[in-house]
């Protein structure tokens, strides 16, 4: 069993250290947080992936689907989703219209070797009223799979696992994963000497949780607040700086650091290009129209 787990071990670390492309769907515009419309909500949204193919040996393909929709139009609709392959920045997609109620986004991406991907998407709506007031909508949702490229059995994927070898490939996945973003994350950290203590980290896949649990220290009023402006300077200062170049993108899972005393969440990340980059949200201390 040892020099099993030893084996599927090395075969992540070299997975991992080799790179893979990276798959960019453009569509600009602009995510915008305007007070909270509690009249308008979504009636379906969501992030799926899965197994397409298996292309050759060692290889394979996998959809990746991004759907969200309201009952009626809207002014504008825009949907954003960052796909993640065993921690490394694997794909961006995003979409948007006005006078839309339904998105859909849908790619097929290409793999190589055993991975754990995670996506996580937002799905936004502005809306219009007259006297120029200006409402939004979001929701998050979020999806992970795990594919198993062996050349002892058959190429299969699984979201949880159901047996003793899934469960053995799941653990060396999350450790190989875990050490490399441990790494990352405490250069970010040392780089920008933040007080380790004074902080909750959260990985940018896990925020998602946030739609049902509060940020610490706030309401979940504020919380919906803290979240919408939160991927409004995630998608200006990170994601459009990553799909607006072709270069390939030296990028990991961003953290995101809440501030335990409830006054301010830091984002840690590394930009396309490999600097090391700090942005800090302060919390709103009231409710305000914009």
């Amino acid at each position: 069993m040892k020099s099993k787990k030893l084996l599927i071990t090395a075969t992540v670390i070299m997975a991992i250290i080799l790179a893979s492309s990276i798959y960019f769907k453009r569509d600009i515009s602009v995510i915008k947080y305007f007070p909270i419309d509690e009249t308008t909500v979504f009636s379906t949204f969501g992030t799926e992936l899965g197994m397409l193919s298996e292309t050759d040996q060692d290889e394979y393909d996998l959809e990746w689907k991004v759907f969200s929709s309201l009952e009626k139009k809207i002014y504008l609709r825009q949907d954003v989703s960052l796909l993640f392959s065993d921690g490394r920045l694997k794909g961006i997609q995003s979409k948007w219209k006005e006078n839309e109620n339904a998105l859909e986004l849908k790619s097929s991406i290409h793999g190589e070797d055993s991975s754990h991907f995670e996506t996580i998407s937002f799905h936004h709506g502005e809306i219009h009223y007259p006297d120029d007031q200006i409402k939004s909508i979001h929701e998050m949702s979020h999806d992970e799979l795990y594919v198993i490229d062996s050349p002892h059995s058959p190429l299969e994927s699984f979201e949880q696992p159901d047996d003793s070898n899934q469960t053995d490939w799941k653990e060396t996945l999350d450790h190989a994963t875990q050490q490399q973003l441990g790494y990352h994350w405490k250069q970010l950290i040392d780089h920008f000497q933040i007080p380790e203590d004074k902080y909750i980290f959260t990985p940018l896949t896990d925020i998602y949780k946030y739609e049902k649990e509060v940020i610490p220290g706030i309401s979940q009023e504020k919380t919906d607040q803290v979240i919408g402006q939160l991927w409004e300077g995630l998608y200006k200062n990170y994601i459009l700086g990553i799909s607006n170049t072709d270069k390939p993108a030296k990028s990991f899972v961003p953290l995101i650091l809440f501030d335990k005393k409830g006054k301010h969440l830091i984002v840690l990340y590394q930009d396309q290009n490999g600097q090391k980059q700090q942005l800090i949200q302060y919390y709103p201390t009231a409710s305000s129209n914009r």
